[in-house]
């Protein structure tokens, strides 16, 4: 399943190929996703990773214990989260702001080892600074759960080195098949849409495609959440507080249901994340009016 996180309304830096499903983690957005059927052997997977070479038996989601009450069957293929709160978690315990974002960092890894244990996808989206050093801390996971990492968003607008930093561990996680975790960097809904529609109406110039043959399969390719089998989540939780989805994947959320939760990021836990996905359990999806 995917699972998508977004902290508060600063940029933050929340499945390509058949994984079976995204996680996506936005501080403000970001995606992790596993896959359905392994892309490699399906004994053993093993990679270079700062000069070393690291091999690793891949553990089958289903051999998994889920929490009581919790059906592995009607688990989200997607799931995304808006990881809001860091600031005012902050402000509550007069620390500097920047503790509530580190916090909010811890949260996040938790969630994800909570998503790799329990089968689901993931997107997020980090504040830069605390990306790139949480990037270069803890690749070892990315390793260890062997997790894939795509980056989306518009990259030209940030540093160089992070640039540099993104399309390095892309490259290096492109095989790795459990999960995938999708990083929404200077990401918004708004400028999906539009640099798609660029994108369509370029082709169109160039005459390879009519303006009629235009319709919803040829937009969602250009999306950039065409890197991943999951484009829609199935789930949007949004922590402390807030009833609003703050320009989060506004073409793919069409048909998601919604979670609420009071508490702060940071506060966000296994409980409150069990909860939210027991409600959705509970819920009757429908597509349509």
């Amino acid at each position: 399943m995917p699972f998508s996180l977004h902290f508060s309304p600063t940029p933050l830096i929340t499945a390509p190929s058949p994984l079976s499903k995204p996680f996506f983690l936005v501080p403000y957005y970001h995606t992790l996703h596993a896959p359905k059927s392994p892309l490699c052997s399906s004994t053993e997977h093993a990679l270079t990773h700062q000069g070393k070479q690291e091999a690793f038996d891949r553990r089958p989601e289903d051999s998994q214990t889920l929490p009581l009450g919790l059906r592995r069957d009607a688990m989200p293929s997607h799931v995304a989260v808006i990881m809001d709160g860091n600031r005012r978690w902050a402000r509550l315990r007069d620390l500097p702001v920047r503790s509530g974002y580190e916090a909010g960092v811890e949260s996040l890894r938790k969630i994800v080892e909570i998503c790799c244990k329990w089968g689901i996808k993931v997107e997020v989206e980090f504040l830069m600074s605390l990306f790139e050093r949480g990037m270069q801390e803890d690749t070892g996971i990315f390793f260890r759960e062997n997790i894939r990492i795509s980056v989306i968003g518009d990259l030209t607008k940030l540093p160089k080195a992070l640039q540099e930093l993104m399309v390095n561990l892309e490259e290096a996680t492109k095989n790795n098949t459990r999960f995938q975790l999708i990083v929404a960097v200077s990401y918004s809904g708004h400028y999906d849409v539009v640099q798609a529609c660029q994108r369509l109406a370029l082709k169109a110039k160039c005459g390879l495609i009519e303006p009629s043959d235009i319709n919803v399969s040829l937009m969602e390719q250009e999306l950039e959440t065409n890197c991943t089998e999951f484009p829609h989540p199935d789930l949007l939780i949004r922590t402390s507080g807030e009833f609003r989805i703050s320009n989060f994947m506004l073409w793919q959320l069409a048909y998601t249901e919604l979670f609420f939760a009071q508490s702060l990021w940071p506060d966000f836990g296994e409980a409150e994340f069990l909860k939210a996905l027991l409600a959705f359990q509970q819920r009757q999806r429908r597509y349509g009016v």
